[in-house]
């Protein structure tokens, strides 16, 4: 008896362990801001968390010649884009893609990214794979998901 409830825990711990490991990476609040009609590049922005240490390698979408990493940043009064090799997950901490700092860019676009639609994206992790994600193309001044671009706050009538 104690053998079988011995077993029974082992085989548990085993597969509580295994069913962690292959959780699903979970991206969420995947957008773009629309752009000029003659704009060739674009970016991308979202929110990526991996139940386990793993690497986002590389992206890719149908809508432009090239999808890559970049990272954005000031120095001084110059702003820098440099490409991105990688970006580090580790697990369970989610890393937010966002305008100014780490993001998706988009070369030499086939169209221009239209607010109200919407295109594929693909993301290329060493553990997990490729993960399919659809992002939403928000209007040209958004600075966030849901188009929000802090100027269109309702504004307390005078009296």
């Amino acid at each position: 008896m104690i053998v079988r409830a011995l077993v029974l825990f082992g085989a548990l711990l085993i597969g509580g362990a295994a069913m962690a490991q292959t959780g699903q990476v979970e991206i969420k609040d995947a957008w773009a801001r629309a752009t000029p009609g003659k704009a060739e590049n674009g970016a991308a922005y979202l929110t990526i968390q991996s139940p386990v240490a793993d690497r986002l390698v590389s992206v890719s979408s149908p809508v432009a010649k090239k999808a890559g990493l970049h990272t954005m940043t000031m120095e001084g009064s110059v702003m820098k884009m440099r490409p991105l090799a990688g970006i580090d997950l580790l697990p369970n901490q989610p890393v937010t893609l966002k305008p100014g700092g780490m993001h998706i860019m988009l070369e030499g676009l086939n169209e221009p990214l239209q607010a109200g639609k919407s295109f594929p994206l693909t993301l290329n992790l060493e553990k997990a794979g490729q993960k399919q994600v659809e992002v939403a193309v928000e209007k040209a001044g958004a600075a966030a998901p849901g188009g929000s671009t802090g100027m269109d706050m309702p504004m307390a009538a005078k009296r």
